[in-house]
């Protein structure tokens, strides 16, 4: 009896077509064995640096020591002297009498009005001649009025300084030149007192006193009808020209 075969299935016919591809697919697995990696699972541990803490100061802590106040002083011992009397003997009362006068005794002293001096201090005012009543009199502005007198005053005062004006030569040698202010006092006697001055150089102010210390007895300022002292200011120019 002779086998049936199937002329188109024959095992033998692929079979190198099947080896080649299970050659490659080994040779597939193989390259992936080799390339396949494992990794083992490491446990991290991580810190947490706690900064604040580690900056932070450690203070020492101090109990407070408690001092129990000084003693009190003890109280002072006062010494008495006392003088012990013996009974027997008699001690002296000593008897303190009033010093206080009696109303009944009293002598009221009668001060009579008429008894008292009144002394009247004579007041030393000095009153300036733009406002004093009356102004002080020059020689030879007699029986003029208020307000000529006061402009004769002043115009014999210009004219006794030109009379009796002379410049200084040490002035003259060292150029010195200007204006010299004057004040000067007529007292209540009429006389002139207390020239004060000021000016550039103190050898024009030496001679300007002088011209003023020359000025007459004059009859002397009222106010309120009595002699007063009176202030009056002048200036005097020294100035010399070139030539």
């Amino acid at each position: 009896m002779k086998p049936k075969k199937n002329p188109n299935v024959e095992i033998g016919r692929n079979s190198s077509l099947y080896f080649a591809i299970g050659l490659n697919l080994m040779l597939l697995l193989s390259w992936q064995m080799l390339e396949f990696k494992s990794y083992e699972n490491e446990l991290v541990s991580i810190d947490v640096l706690d900064v604040q803490s580690e900056l932070e100061e450690e203070i020492p802590v101090v109990d407070q020591i408690n001092t129990p106040p000084p003693p009190p002083p003890p109280p002072a011992v006062i010494q008495e002297n006392l003088q012990i009397v013996d009974d027997v003997e008699d001690v002296e009362e000593t008897i303190i009498e009033s010093t206080e006068t009696d109303q009944s005794d009293a002598i009221a002293e009668v001060v009579h009005v008429e008894d008292v001096e009144v002394v009247e201090v004579e007041e030393d005012v000095e009153v300036a001649f733009a406002i004093i009543e009356d102004v002080p009199v020059f020689p030879g502005c007699e029986g003029m009025s208020k307000e000529k007198t006061k402009a004769c005053f002043q115009t014999k005062i210009q004219e006794h300084v030109i009379k009796h004006f002379t410049y200084p030569e040490a002035a003259l040698d060292l150029g010195i030149q200007g204006r010299v202010s004057v004040l000067f006092v007529v007292d209540a006697n009429g006389v002139v007192s207390g020239i004060r001055s000021r000016g550039p150089d103190k050898i024009l102010e030496k001679e300007a006193e002088r011209i003023i210390s020359l000025l007459p007895k004059m009859k002397p300022g009222k106010q309120r009808g009595k002699p007063v002292k009176v202030s009056y200011a002048v200036p005097i120019f020294f100035k010399y020209l070139e030539g």
